[in-house]
């Protein structure tokens, strides 16, 4: 479990595949303290990976035929700036929001909106997505915590900072890129119960569901 709260940006060193799946190999300055040990798990641009052999100023991790299929890390070039953030522990603080680490889908940047030093986003939304997205909800872009700030049919907007285009890949990122998004949690577990084992429910229902109401 992450938060989205980026703790530094590391660099793609090489990307090797063997069979089905590959090894990724990412540099990384860490402090000291902050070093991961074998085994921990670490968010790549918000995909969740096992740190395989973790130095002073790398990591390598292997990437499954799920990882590769579900996200962009198996296009990764050398050079590539990428998000990292290592795995919550007990009793830290949350500054962002819960996420998982399990990307959803890849969408695109569809309009960047500048504002002084504030950057504005519109990005596609795919329609199996859409219930899990709500107006000043959390998603993570690319393991960033963000929030929404508005929402269309098939489009959502995000309002970004200074210091997360600065301190991000967000801010290195052009109209038409194509980008992790973890939609939260909690969202998913309302859609699955609003929806059912038979299909969407209608508004009526659903609200039973929700509130326990329906009778007797």
């Amino acid at each position: 479990m992450f938060t989205g709260l980026i703790e530094t940006v590391g660099t793609a060193r090489r990307l090797v595949r063997s069979g089905g799946g590959a090894r990724l190999e990412i540099e990384v300055s860490w402090p000291d303290e902050a070093r991961p040990e074998k085994g921990d798990s670490v968010a790549v641009n918000g995909a969740c990976l096992t740190a395989v052999a973790p130095s002073a100023h790398a990591f390598t991790a292997d990437l499954s035929p799920e990882t590769l299929d579900r996200t962009l890390l198996g296009a990764l070039r050398p050079g590539t700036p990428v998000n990292i953030e290592r795995a919550l522990r007990l009793g830290d603080r949350i500054g962002g929001h819960l996420v998982q680490g399990h990307v959803d889908a890849q969408i695109r940047l569809v309009a960047i909106h500048p504002a002084g030093g504030f950057q504005r986003w519109r990005l596609s939304l795919p329609a199996e997505h859409s219930r899990e997205i709500a107006s000043k909800g959390s998603v993570a872009l690319d393991g960033v915590s963000l929030t929404v700030s508005a929402l269309g049919d098939d489009w959502f907007e995000v309002a970004l900072i200074p210091e997360t285009l600065s301190a991000t890949t967000l801010g290195k990122l052009a109209v038409g890129a194509r980008i992790h998004l973890e939609t939260d949690v909690l969202a998913k577990y309302v859609a699955r119960r609003i929806e059912g084992p038979s299909g969407p429910a209608t508004a009526t229902s659903a609200i039973d569901q929700l509130f326990g109401g329906g009778g007797a």
